[in-house]
């Protein structure tokens, strides 16, 4: 019997969250044909597995490729860590639907809220949609290196049908209500695999305006997910900050009621309140026990942000002699005013008599290998009292270390609460939550956590100090785990029938480079990229992808309109 590829000997780990296993893998027409041993199966091409991990492709439910994908056919840095598919429009902001008269103001809400700067989406949309079917007819030309699924995102939705008024977060009317529900109705029924809402005072634009959605009412979110519950397919992702518990839980479920569909809720340790997270996945596991579908939407790191002279921020931002002398300067100019002796001593000393945003107890340098659960002793200011300099000093240092001096600080920020990930690990174990947060496409100079599937089965399946996960775990959170949360049951297994999308990946060799700045974006813009050791092969509806983290050419990925289930 001839495969049109098969894949020997690997060690399978199907994505059902069991023992990995030894077998064959026979691939015909971009499915899997069998799995097992295969004496009477040849392939046009065939793959020694032997040593290797055979999984699913990951499929990543929370990223912001949304303008991304109207101009590149590679969704990187997500490609360089075993991603096959991405799901995107969460948080409530995306690009459609958008009348041309309001792109200014998505462009901004989306430079605010995910980092992504104007100039490179002024360039780069090309805005040749305005309904939302329209934008998903775009997305369906498309050719990449992975499958794409879009949400329809509520904050353009309540501009579109209100205009100003939505924008300035005023009550909606019924007839806005019934117009936004029906508008979101026909995105789902057009393919959109589902609806997101922001309710949290961090999403701002570039301008300082909350999201419109922040305040949205309980008649506004119930009357848009009823529209959505007829349609009989699609899920629901929503954030917020959760500040009065009760009330904001309660909205949540009402949600989930009105629409009979799944519901994410962005899940996450907040240092403010640090035990508020558990709260949270309290009323999940009631809501689930009282028969709704809804899942807390967790990382397996923290959320941190990445600092650098070159990077969207820095630890000396607030000293005067950055504002007026060096924040304007092009890189190059910059990079080299930074390395005067006269200009180090000033921000040092500035520095040192401020008050800081992140106090250096808090910042550790990102070395190689990298390392996102780092010990208090790996902080700057530990590194500081070692070496008998000062924090300001040594934070400066690090920052400028190299010839390109462009070294970078991380500030975990979410789930680091208590200098440890043990409160992500109660996430990570509880039924009732879903990966995600990766956040690929967004935070271009600021955040790089698209890698955390590298960072899952590299740091939970093999390297972590403390309790780790097992890797058919880890795998199944990764493909199954996600790909059921938003309805693709075609998806994340490896089986007779399913999709072929698989990694095959040297356990051995896998490893995490530091991100580094790539500037490819339109309008010269740059983005933080990371790459990993140990991806043999990266394989999308049975065509490679990627060999060794390299491009092959092949682009099979299409949009994946959502479907009933």
């Amino acid at each position: 019997m001839k495969a049109d590829l098969l894949i020997k000997g690997g060690t399978i780990a199907d994505g059902s969250g069991g023992e990995p296993f030894a077998a064959d893998i026979a691939i015909v027409d971009g499915r899997i044909e069998a799995v097992g041993a295969s004496p009477r199966w040849s392939g046009a091409e065939e793959i020694d597995a032997r040593g290797l991990l055979v999984t699913p492709g990951f499929v990543d439910i929370h990223t912001h490729y949304d303008g991304h994908a109207t101009w590149s056919d590679r969704l990187e840095p997500s490609s360089a860590h075993g991603v096959t598919t991405v799901v995107m429009g969460n948080c409530g902001v995306g690009f459609a639907p958008c009348r041309p008269q309001d792109r200014d103001r998505l462009v901004r809400l989306m430079e605010g809220v995910e980092d992504l700067p104007g100039p490179v989406l002024h360039e780069g949309l090309p805005w040749d949609w305005e309904s939302f079917p329209d934008y998903l007819d775009r997305l369906d030309v498309g050719r990449f290196d992975m499958d794409v699924a879009a949400q329809v995102p509520h904050a353009p939705l309540r501009v579109f049908v209100m205009g100003e008024r939505g924008a300035r977060r005023e009550a909606a009317t019924a007839e806005d209500i019934a117009a936004m529900g029906r508008l979101a109705r026909e995105a789902i029924e057009a393919g959109a695999i589902g609806f997101s809402t922001s309710r949290t005072i961090a999403h701002k634009s570039s301008d300082g305006e909350f999201i419109p959605s922040l305040t949205a009412s309980a008649d506004e979110l119930t009357g848009i997910a009823r529209e959505i519950g007829k349609a009989g397919r699609g899920v629901i992702e929503a954030i917020s900050d959760f500040d009065d518990l009760d009330a904001d839980f309660e909205l949540m479920r009402a949600m989930s009621r009105a629409s009979g569909r799944p519901l994410s809720i962005s899940l996450m340790q907040r240092e403010k309140d640090p035990t508020r997270w558990r709260r949270v996945l309290d009323r999940i596991e009631s809501a689930n026990r009282d028969g709704l579908a809804m899942r807390g939407q967790v990382c397996g790191r923290p959320i941190g942000l990445l600092l650098g002279f070159h990077l969207s921020t820095n630890p000396f931002q607030t000293c005067p002699t950055w504002r007026t002398a060096l924040a304007a300067l092009d890189l190059p100019a910059r990079l080299a005013a930074l390395r005067q002796p006269e200009i180090r001593r000033m921000l040092i000393e500035e520095a040192e008599g401020a008050d800081q945003v992140r106090p250096f107890e808090k910042l550790y340098p990102l070395a190689d290998p990298v390392d996102y659960e780092p010990p208090a002793s790996a902080s700057i200011a530990a590194l500081a009292a070692r070496t008998g300099t000062t924090p300001a000093a040594s934070a400066y240092d690090i920052l400028m270390a190299g010839s390109d001096g462009q070294g970078i600080i991380y500030a975990p920020m979410s789930n680091y609460a208590d200098g440890t990930l043990d409160a992500a690990l109660e996430m990570l174990k509880s039924p009732n939550t879903v990966l995600g947060l990766g956040d690929g496409g967004a935070h271009c100079g600021l955040i790089c956590d698209a890698s955390f599937p590298t960072w899952m089965l590299t740091h939970w399946g093999r390297d972590r100090r403390g309790e780790r996960l097992s890797i058919g775990e880890i795998v199944r959170a990764l493909t199954s785990g996600t790909a059921e949360a938003v309805a693709m049951h075609d998806r994340g297994r490896l089986a007779a029938g399913a999709k072929a999308d698989l990694n095959l990946i040297d356990m051995g060799r896998l490893r995490l480079r530091p991100p580094a700045m790539r500037w490819d974006l339109p309008a010269g813009g740059g983005r933080l990229h990371q790459k990993a050791y140990g991806y043999v092969a990266t394989i999308v509806s049975g065509a490679i992808t990627y060999r060794e983290g390299e491009a092959t050419g092949v682009l099979p990925g299409r949009l994946v309109r959502g479907k009933r289930g």
